[in-house]
C-alpha cells in the first residue's frame, strides 16, 4: 500500500516571528483623531505617509528653524509598573518644546518614534493621545512618527519613547544671553514636580524604602504615585505671550542637572546667577525626596528642578511686570534671583 505524501506545512509569517502588521495599522487608524485635533496652519501633509510635509508661516523676514529631540528617560519604568500610560506622551513633547522656547522659538511641529518588543495597541493609543495633549498645550502639530515593534528587544509590557520639536525663531529675535548683564532679575516659573529627570534616583528610593505608591503624601491630597507620575508642565504659550510684551534676555528649562547645571547655559563667562533657595516653597514631593533619601541640599539641587521648571532673565526694570502677566497667565512665578560678576573660582550658579 502506497503512503499518501505529507502534506506541506504553511510558511511562517511576520506575525509567527512577533510582529502584528495589523495591529500596527489598527494603531495608525486609532490615533488619527488625536492627530487631527493638533492640526494647524502649516501642515500639507501629516500621518500616514512616508514623510510629513510643513510650510515655514509667513510673517518671519528672516525665519530661523530651531529643532530639539529628547525622551522620558526611566520615568517610563513606574509608568510600567503603575500601568499608567496617559501621561508620558505629555512628558515627551515637554521636554523638547520646552528646550527649544529657550531661544525664543514658536514649536511648528512634532515627530515620535514609540519602539516595542511587542506592540500592545491600548496602551500605545493612550501614549499617543498624551503626545497629541502635549502638542495641543504646545501650540504644535503631531505630523508624523514611527511605531517599531522588535521582537526581543524589549521585555514584555515595556517601550520606549523619543521625540523630536522643529520651531521657528525671528532671527533678529533669537534668546541667546548676550545681552544678559549684572543686576537682571531672575525669575523663576514653577514646575509641575519631578517633571521628566532624576528617574533613577527617585526609582532607588523608593525600592530602598519599599514605598507604598497608593499612599497620600502629608501635606498634600495626592497619592504619591500622581505626585510621581505628574506630566512635565509645558511653558511655551505664557512664555512666548510674555516675550511679546517684555524684552526676554534668557531662558533655561530646568532638566537634567537642575538649576546650578542649566542657567549656566544662557550666561556668559563672566557671569554668575544668585540664587536664593528660600524664594520659593520646595514642594513636598521634593522635601520627601529629600527626607526618604537622605539627600544633600547640593545633590537636591543638582539632579531635581526642586520646584522650578523654567528660568526666565529679565532686566530689573521689567521684573515686576513679567511677573504680574505670568501670574495673570496661570503661572506660579517667583523672583529667585539676580545675576552678578562672576568672581574667581566661583560656579556659574550659586544657590544660597
Amino acid at each position: 500500500m502506497k503512503k499518501s505524501a505529507k502534506k506541506p506545512s504553511a510558511g511562517l509569517t511576520y506575525r509567527d516571528a512577533g510582529v502584528d502588521i495589523d495591529a500596527g495599522d489598527n494603531l495608525v487608524e486609532n490615533i488619527k483623531p488625536f492627530a487631527k485635533r493638533t492640526l494647524r496652519p502649516g501642515v500639507l501633509a501629516g500621518i500616514g505617509g512616508f514623510g510629513a510635509l510643513f510650510k515655514v508661516p509667513r510673517g518671519y523676514k528672516e525665519p530661523v528653524l530651531v529643532s530639539g529631540t529628547d525622551g522620558v528617560g526611566t520615568k517610563l519604568k513606574l509608568a510600567f509598573e503603575l500601568k499608567r500610560h496617559d501621561t508620558v506622551g505629555i512628558d515627551l513633547v515637554a521636554m523638547s518644546v520646552n528646550d527649544i522656547l529657550t531661544l525664543g522659538a514658536e514649536p511648528l511641529f512634532f515627530l515620535d518614534y514609540y519602539a516595542c518588543g511587542k506592540l500592545d495597541v491600548k496602551s500605545a493609543t493612550q501614549v499617543v493621545k498624551g503626545i497629541a495633549s502635549g502638542c495641543e498645550q504646545a501650540g504644535c502639530a503631531l505630523i508624523g512618527g514611527e511605531t517599531a515593534e522588535m521582537p526581543g528587544m524589549y521585555p514584555a509590557g515595556e517601550y520606549d519613547l523619543a521625540g523630536f520639536a522643529v520651531g521657528v525663531v525671528e532671527q533678529s529675535k533669537i534668546i541667546d544671553g548676550k545681552r544678559i548683564k549684572p543686576g537682571d532679575v531672575v525669575l523663576g516659573l514653577a514646575s509641575n514636580g519631578a517633571h521628566s529627570n532624576g528617574y533613577s534616583l527617585i526609582r532607588k528610593i523608593i525600592a530602598t524604602r519599599r514605598v507604598n505608591l497608593n499612599a497620600k503624601l502629608a501635606g498634600t491630597n495626592k497619592a504619591l504615585k500622581d505626585l510621581i507620575l505628574a506630566p512635565t508642565r509645558i511653558y511655551v504659550k505664557p512664555v512666548l505671550a510674555l516675550a511679546k510684551k517684555v524684552p526676554l534676555k534668557g531662558l533655561a528649562h530646568i532638566t537634567g542637572g537642575g538649576l546650578v547645571e542649566n542657567i549656566p547655559r544662557m550666561l556668559a563667562a563672566g557671569l554668575s546667577a544668585r540664587i536664593d533657595k528660600t524664594a520659593w516653597p520646595m514642594p513636598p514631593l521634593f522635601t520627601w525626596l529629600q527626607q526618604q533619601g537622605n539627600v544633600a541640599h547640593a545633590e537636591m539641587h543638582r539632579v531635581f528642578n526642586c520646584g522650578i521648571g523654567m528660568v526666565i532673565v529679565v532686566d530689573v526694570k521689567h521684573a515686576a511686570k513679567a511677573q504680574a502677566l505670568l501670574t495673570r497667565a496661570g503661572e506660579r512665578v517667583w523672583r529667585i534671583g539676580e545675576v552678578v560678576r562672576r568672581g574667581r573660582g566661583e560656579a556659574q550658579t550659586v544657590v544660597v
